[in-house]
């Protein structure tokens, strides 16, 4: 493949990746969150930036609690855990609502609908709601962290076979290994969610700062625009 070819391969998955709403709403996320770690809550550019973002990713979020509205309804794979499933249509239903309200806080920011006083108890059950879903999804990957230790021994085993080989040319060790990698990220994104939601409620305004809730957020919106990434294109076999 030239260097051309290569360019023109790379370009398209990062026009694919753009074409994507969600990803677009992260990279805004990443942006919110690492200006509201920049200003601490003081007034200034970062603050601005900060603000005008949030409104922004609003935009993006129009009518996307009916994702998780489908999720709650669509019936779960066989086999799953009990404790699984209820927590997982927990998330959803708080999720969906969250993004539902937040749709009406987005009114009232934008000044079409001008009670203030409901639009920031609307705006506060909606950080509730999704403090809720992301404490859901941490009990769930909480849950699940027998399967992630099943999946390390069945590495530590694969690696002993194939010890005088490659072993990231075995194709059964690269696909434990990104199934490991996707359970820590999601268990480690939910917890960062949580302190956010915490962060942005100020239920513990001394210890969970604006700065720390930037961070976090931060941090959990480029794990956020990495589980987003599409897998690049197999190569053929010469």
């Amino acid at each position: 493949m030239s260097t051309l070819d290569a360019t023109r391969a790379e370009l398209a998955l990062v026009v694919l990746y753009l074409s994507k709403s969600e990803a677009r709403d992260k990279i805004c996320r990443a942006i919110q969150y690492g200006s509201k770690f920049l200003s601490n809550g003081e007034p200034g550019t970062a603050q601005n930036v900060d603000k005008s973002t949030s409104l922004a990713r609003k935009i993006f979020r129009l009518f996307k609690f009916v994702n998780d509205l489908h999720a709650l309804i669509s019936p779960t794979p066989k086999g799953t855990p009990l404790p699984i499933i209820l927590l997982g249509k927990s998330k959803n239903a708080l999720l969906s609502t969250f993004l539902f309200l937040d749709q009406i806080v987005w009114l009232g920011r934008t000044g079409i609908y001008k009670n203030k006083e409901r639009v920031e108890l609307v705006g506060r059950i909606s950080l509730f709601c999704w403090m809720g879903s992301s404490i859901c999804t941490t009990l769930v990957e909480l849950l699940k962290l027998a399967e992630l230790a099943r999946l390390s021994a069945s590495m530590k085993k694969l690696e002993k076979e194939l010890k005088n080989t490659d072993k990231y040319e075995n194709e059964q060790y690269r696909t434990k290994l990104k199934q490991s990698n996707d359970r820590s990220l999601a268990l480690v994104k939910a917890i960062m969610d949580a302190v956010v939601a915490v962060g942005l409620l100020q239920l513990a305004p001394k210890k969970v700062t604006p700065r720390v809730t930037g961070s976090f957020g931060f941090v959990s919106s480029l794990i956020s625009c990495y589980q987003l990434l599409p897998s690049p294109p197999k190569s053929k076999a010469p």
